[in-house]
């Protein structure tokens, strides 16, 4: 992988990291307050509420809703997908912390991605995997089991 060129889509991602941690902490909290099932509810409510607005009234969309019935039925299962993370997420984070469940969190991610690169999974470019891939998810691992002692 050529970092110069993946180092914006490199610093995303990492801000995407940060963000999930932040997020994960707040719905953790806010769970304590309301509940589980309702932290789910009320997190994709304000999202639904923020995507509507920047779609309709800020007109910031690039693509076209009316070319989803193009899309194989498959790919909207993340919708289904993230109502079990947000819960999941903030369920796990009050019974063994932040940093342990994060770092689950993504062997699990990483475990998952080598798996769907390996195979090009829904449709994404087949990236096989090498020898690091394995070695990196192994250190993973192990800090994950450090962390828990």
């Amino acid at each position: 992988m050529d970092l110069s060129n993946n180092m914006l889509a490199l610093l995303l991602a990492l801000l995407s990291g940060i963000f999930m941690a932040i997020q994960g902490s707040l719905n953790a909290a806010l769970s304590k307050v309301i509940g589980l099932i309702e932290t789910t509810f009320v997190v994709h409510f304000i999202g639904t509420v923020i995507l509507l607005l920047l779609l309709f009234v800020f007109k910031m969309g690039k693509g076209s809703l009316a070319a989803m019935p193009e899309a194989p039925w498959y790919v909207y299962l993340g919708g289904v997908i993230s109502v079990f993370i947000i819960y999941l997420v903030a369920a796990s984070i009050p019974k063994v912390g932040m940093a342990n469940a994060t770092t689950a969190i993504i062997v699990g991610q990483v475990l998952t991605a080598i798996i769907i690169d390996h195979y090009g999974g829904f449709g994404l470019e087949h990236m096989a995997w090498e020898w690091n891939d394995l070695a990196g998810l192994f250190l993973l691992t192990v800090g994950a089991y450090l962390l828990l002692k």
